[in-house]
């Protein structure tokens, strides 16, 4: 599947490149079969790292011209979460749900089939969404018991 899936996109990238005279770089499609490998999301600087462990050094601007591309084809779709920007492959996986704490600014995917049913459902006026990304805030567990343990901790030093 996805071999099958790389295989499609990056006819979408060579059908492109070719009917708007660009030139068909390795770059280019050495960048998109990196975010095509990645599972989830992932910034520019792991990226640039994954193309340098595979001695494929990109320049900066490459990358980031390269990502711009692929945003307008809708490759890939942009995430900004707190102050970081991270980047997901999205040809066919698009639809998501994702929780986020506030503390550590852990993120992770949630499966929530009602969710994505009820915006299937959902009649939008003068509006056909394609894909969707919800993002539920909160304190994670981890976060949740390190809190607790320091008020405890307070209120134990409050009273001695």
């Amino acid at each position: 599947m996805k071999e099958n899936v790389k295989s499609t996109v990056r006819q979408i990238l060579t059908s492109y490149l070719e009917s708007n005279h660009y030139r068909r770089t390795p770059e280019r499609y050495a960048v998109l079969d990196n975010i095509y490998s990645f599972n989830g999301q992932f910034s520019i600087d792991q990226l640039d790292e994954k193309l340098k462990e595979q001695n494929f050094p990109v320049s900066r601007a490459t990358l980031y011209n390269t990502v711009k591309l692929f945003l307008k084809l809708r490759l890939i779709v942009r995430h900004r979460i707190g102050k970081t920007t991270k980047f997901e492959a999205c040809y066919a996986n698009s639809s998501k749900c994702y929780q986020i704490c506030t503390m550590c600014g852990k993120t992770s995917e949630v499966k929530a089939p009602a969710v994505k049913e009820g915006i299937e459902n959902t009649h939008l006026k003068r509006f056909h969404p394609d894909v969707f990304t919800m993002y539920i805030y909160g304190i994670c567990s981890t976060c949740l018991a390190l809190q607790t343990r320091q008020k405890r901790k307070k209120t134990k030093n409050h009273i001695k």
